[in-house]
């Protein structure tokens, strides 16, 4: 028998997983060119050059036991060092090595985070829609999601917001840019929530922390800025992962960055570092550390992803879908013409169109298409997607 806590977790497991497995299945009956698979966010650019020089040359001219070897728990000295710098140049902070985490992706750091600050109980805000893993992970260490619901542009709003926070409040998460909307928030958003936490933590006299979730921060269109979340709120802690940025995402490697403003800064340091080793993961992958300090500034195509996102939003408005035009990310979060998205996505899957159910994200009523795609595909299923609208327009 599996572990009782395990029960429901298989029950609900992932909707996108089970949806690329699914495209699998069709691509083999149909032919791969008649499959159109949005299903899952799994970069189709190519990592910059960059990534495989730097690979090759570590693993050429580089001492074995250095690059393969056993490190202390955090990651690389130096490669903590490189990105703690690269930062600094990027957003004006202030970090050193002692900030920076290495963690086997931004999974594996939200993971170290919340075992780090979580006591069976307490509270964490998010944001709807958000990433369905979210409730997962604050699961694992007996937490509790509390949702924030969303207004029509998918905007956080101050005070449905302010009205979450309880006495078990312990963190909020935010995910900017967004998934599954793209939504990327501005500047006066993001002050009106640091705004909010910290009043919040002068009412109830105690740390409340940000987590910002950032595997998306350099994935933006139309002028788009992407916020430092530290420099607005003292108590802010940030996850990253090199999955989109470096398209490297079966790599798994990421980082936390903890600054020195943090409340209870070196015991939070500590606990996150013991995390990191008692969860599993002991410590980030040692060869991805290595090369991704030499590609600090490399940088995907973000205008292929452009061209996507203009092809695709712009010929499903045409159809007559309704969405809210993305800034960041690599999705599109539209509104299902069915009441019922789950429905909808079983409709759409009739025309061999692979989405994802909005309410796996705590969006119901929408469907997400993630456009890191062959361009060419998302040509290809236009006609299909022409088609999925007519049966409701009738």
């Amino acid at each position: 028998m599996i572990a009782k806590s395990m029960v429901d977790y298989v029950k609900g497991s992932s909707v996108i997983r089970a949806m690329f497995e699914e495209g699998k299945r069709l691509a083999d009956k149909y032919g791969v060119e008649n499959v159109y698979d949005f299903s899952l966010g799994n970069p189709s650019v190519e990592p910059p050059a960059e990534v495989k020089d730097s690979i090759i040359d570590i693993l050429q001219n580089e001492e074995g036991t250095y690059v393969h070897g056993y490190m202390s728990n955090a990651g690389y000295e130096d490669v903590r060092d490189i990105i703690a710098k690269s930062l600094n140049r990027k957003h004006g902070t202030s970090f050193g090595s002692d900030n920076i985490l290495m963690t086997v992706g931004a999974a594996g750091g939200l993971n170290v985070i919340l075992k780090t600050l979580l006591d069976p109980g307490d509270e964490v805000i998010t944001f709807s829609p958000y990433f369905g893993e979210y409730k997962n992970y604050v699961a694992n260490y007996g937490g509790v999601l509390v949702e924030v619901p969303p207004t029509e542009d998918f905007m956080p709003e101050a005070e449905s917001f302010a009205a979450a926070f309880t006495e078990k409040t312990k963190a909020v998460i935010i995910n900017n840019p967004n998934n599954p909307t793209g939504i990327v928030y501005p500047e006066e958003t993001i002050v009106q929530i640091a705004e909010v936490l910290y009043k919040k933590e002068k009412e109830y006299g105690k740390a409340i922390y940000l987590i910002a979730d950032e595997p998306y921060r350099e994935l933006v269109y139309d002028g788009a800025e992407v916020c430092y979340l530290t420099r607005y709120y003292k108590d802010t802690i940030v996850g990253y992962s090199y999955s989109k940025s470096l398209s490297l995402p079966g790599e798994r490697i990421g980082y936390l960055v903890i600054p020195d403003e943090v409340n209870d800064f070196e015991n939070v340091v500590s606990a996150a570092t013991v995390a990191n080793r008692i969860l599993g993961f002991v410590n980030a992958p040692s060869l991805m550390q290595r090369a991704v300090a030499k590609c600090v500034d490399a940088e995907v195509s973000v205008e292929t992803y452009n061209r996507n996102r203009e092809l695709l939003y712009g010929s499903l408005i045409e159809m007559g879908y309704e969405c809210i035009k993305p800034q960041g990310a690599f999705y599109l979060f539209v509104k299902a013409p069915d009441e019922d998205d789950k429905a909808f996505c079983a409709k759409a899957k009739e025309f061999n169109i692979l989405l994802v159910p909005g309410s796996t994200f705590a969006g119901p009523g929408y469907v997400r298409i993630a456009y890191c795609v062959d361009y060419d595909m998302i040509k290809r299923s236009l006609p299909a997607f022409e088609k999925l609208m007519g049966c409701y327009r009738q």
